[in-house]
């Protein structure tokens, strides 16, 4: 049997639950890899994985339902230490014999628990007596617990909202230790991690790189590899470690397809082939992508074409790279682990669209290449901190997110070589004057959006109908969540004026304040 690339890991079976993301985020906080699998798959990542303990998410189904998910039973004979999660919590119990049904005393939203007993879990953090805030959301509950197992904690809606077997390291909780609502949540967790697996949480960026290297020669052997660098923080990233691996040997292909944002070619361009002396191709296939846009209003049909051609594009320069003596059996792009999480239905829920745009299922028979994906494993910001490891500068490692389809996106409706000109000026003043203000590092990402409505305005003594513009600013950790960025009208005021006076085209500025729940955080 192969040797796991972490020995030292956590496996998380998702149920469903939109905070699942959160709970692997903790547990890497912690020190320790963690890795999601969807409910269906987890018998075979048990085995491939091989970790030192388990935790079960939440989810949205009831375990009284007629073939509502289960966890494997290899999990419950293993003898590793499990959490279980809200609807993980009810699946532990009755799959060792214990029976939860549904309750007219549901929970969604603050609550409290309060101790009853000393346990593993509360080391450090609660005692027997105390009440502590947490955060429910659950419609059933647990009414007898199976054999071995005691109560460690309840709530009004819970009479066993935290029980456990001491002897066979098994817990359960009803609440989201996960999400910053439960302020003791991360700690709860690190006790589960440290305390109860006995994980050391020695897992650091320097270790994953070291791996990463390995893991890439492993793959590549001899062969060559062309990375599509999008001039983003993800693909760069991925281009200067595939770098370290196998030298010059990869060959980076920047395609400018009209749809990125001002100078950001050249910007990427003068970095990789001047700086860091990595052999890159400049593809200028502006024209072909804007002809095949022009006019396009779907959203998905946008990603789709632009998907499909730069597979296409891909395929040109492998050919002309085979030609010149330099084949290549290997395509790697910036893949994250949030882009696998969401391309994959974990429970036949919408993630599986969100993602579209990314070849993370693999890539079309036809290329007759393999995809090499380093970063798969990694959050955006751990992504930025293998950045720096890896001595991207810091200008560079904060770039604000932008995904691949770039102004298309951010131009609803039509697009036209017009309005793509009026946006990537518009979006270029605004990130100036975000720079400016000293406000770029406190902004997880921020673009502007070209709106498909024109109004009519008075500018000087003339009447103008232009278009609106919409400025949008979102904080974030680790692309999952988000929530607007509050301005104060001053600032929001100067951008507007600038937009305004220096865009012909635009004769409005607005400002989106949506915050966005787990998923996807693009405009369309």
């Amino acid at each position: 049997m192969n040797t796991p690339i972490h020995p030292d890991s956590i496996l998380i079976i998702d149920f469903g639950s939109q905070f699942t993301q959160l709970i692997a985020r903790r547990v890497r906080e912690a020190g320790v890899y963690s890795e999601i699998v969807p409910f269906q798959l987890a018998e075979d990542a048990f085995h491939r994985i091989r970790p030192k303990a388990v935790i079960l998410s939440g989810g949205p189904a009831s375990t009284s339902e007629t073939g509502s998910p289960r966890a494997p039973q290899v999990i419950f004979d293993s003898g590793l230490p499990i959490l279980g999660i809200c609807y993980g919590q009810m699946a532990l119990c009755v799959q060792m014999g214990g029976k939860a049904e549904s309750s007219s005393h549901r929970e969604f939203g603050r609550a409290f628990v309060e101790v009853e007993k000393e346990c593993p879990l509360f080391d450090g953090m609660w005692a027997p007596g105390q009440r502590h805030q947490v955060w429910m959301s659950h419609g059933d509950r647990v009414i007898s617990l199976p054999e071995g197992f005691e109560v460690f904690g309840r709530s009004d809606g819970s009479p066993f909202a935290v029980f456990g077997d001491l002897a066979r390291r098994m817990y359960g909780i009803m609440f989201h230790p996960e999400v910053v609502h439960t302020p003791d949540g991360a700690r709860l967790l690190q006790n589960f991690v440290h305390g109860v697996a006995g994980i050391e949480g020695d897992w650091s960026m320097s270790a994953y790189r070291e791996q990463a290297v390995q893991k890439i020669r492993d793959q590549v052997g001899d062969g060559r590899v062309i990375c599509g660098l999008s001039g983003g923080v993800d693909s760069s990233v991925a281009a200067m470690l595939i770098h370290e691996a196998i030298g010059d040997r990869l060959t980076c292909i920047l395609v400018d397809h009209g749809l990125m944002r001002k100078n950001e070619a050249a910007e990427v361009v003068a970095m990789f082939r001047e700086h860091y002396n990595i052999p890159l191709v400049h593809v200028d296939a502006a024209d072909l992508f804007i002809d095949a846009l022009e006019g396009e209003s779907d959203p998905e049909t946008k990603r789709k074409t632009i998907g499909r051609l730069f597979v296409e594009t891909f395929e040109a320069e492998a050919r002309k790279l085979a030609m010149g003596g330099h084949p290549a059996q290997f395509l790697a792009q910036g893949t994250l682990y949030p882009d696998v999480i969401e391309s994959v239905s974990f429970t036949g829920g919408p993630s599986v669209t969100i993602k579209s745009h990314h070849n993370v299922g693999g890539l079309p028979a036809r290329m007759n290449m393999q995809l090499v994906e380093p970063l798969r494993e990694l959050f955006k910001d751990e992504v930025r901190v293998l950045g720096k490891e890896l001595g991207l500068p810091e200008h560079f490692i904060g770039r604000h997110p932008f995904p691949g389809p770039g102004l298309a996106i951010r131009c609803p409706g039509g697009v036209t070589r017009d309005k793509l000109e009026i946006l990537r000026n518009a979006d270029a003043i605004y990130l100036d004057e975000i720079r400016k203000a000293g406000l770029y590092d406190a902004i997880w990402q921020a673009f502007a959006v070209l709106l498909p409505v024109q109004t009519v305005g008075v500018m000087g003594d003339g009447r103008t109908y232009e278009y609106v513009c919409a400025l949008r600013a979102v904080t974030s950790v680790d692309g999952m969540t988000a929530d607007f960025y509050h301005y104060d009208m001053a600032f929001l005021g100067r951008a507007a004026t600038r937009i305004i006076n220096e865009v012909k085209g635009i004769n409005r500025v607005v400002y989106d304040v949506t915050s966005k729940p787990p998923g996807t955080i693009e405009w369309e």
